[in-house]
């Protein structure tokens, strides 16, 4: 038990140290990262799983619409399915997709539409931070011949 916790510590320590680093370290000269722009889509991310788990839920309240191991979810209680329709927006939004939780109906439409919503996500974020990096490049090269 012991060697457990000082081994989740120690991959913990890891895991945090290399996110630190990648967000403070200037290794590369020429930089574009933005930690702006990745708190943005974090939060957007957030955002959309929240939304389509909200979603899921209150469907899952008036209709059948997730299926966990073919149990139906009226043999759940109400926090059991508030659980199940965030663990699975987070699952589809990440297009995880563990199978353990099956969308049925009008789910499946949605469950689609949030995996292509996580999908498309991270190319939308190279491409604002590619944008991020040409403005940072043009604003140097305009400084430059301001400053001759």
């Amino acid at each position: 038990m012991a060697v457990s916790i000082v081994a989740v510590i120690l991959v913990s320590l890891l895991i945090g140290g290399s996110i630190y680093t990648f967000f403070t370290s200037k290794i590369y000269q020429r930089s574009y990262f933005s930690a702006s722009i990745f708190a943005a889509l974090l939060l957007v991310y957030l955002i959309v799983l929240i939304g389509f788990g909200f979603i899921y839920f209150w469907l899952s309240l008036h209709d059948v619409l997730l299926i966990e191991y073919s149990q139906p979810p009226e043999q759940f209680y109400l926090i059991e399915l508030f659980a199940h329709a965030f663990y699975f927006s987070g699952v589809t939004l990440m297009t995880v997709g563990y199978g353990d939780i099956t969308p049925i109906g009008w789910g499946r439409v949605i469950a689609l539409v949030e995996a292509l919503i996580g999908y498309i996500l991270p190319a939308a974020f190279i491409f604002k931070l590619t944008q991020h990096g040409q403005a940072v490049q043009s604003n140097k090269k305009s400084s430059h011949s301001q400053g001759k």
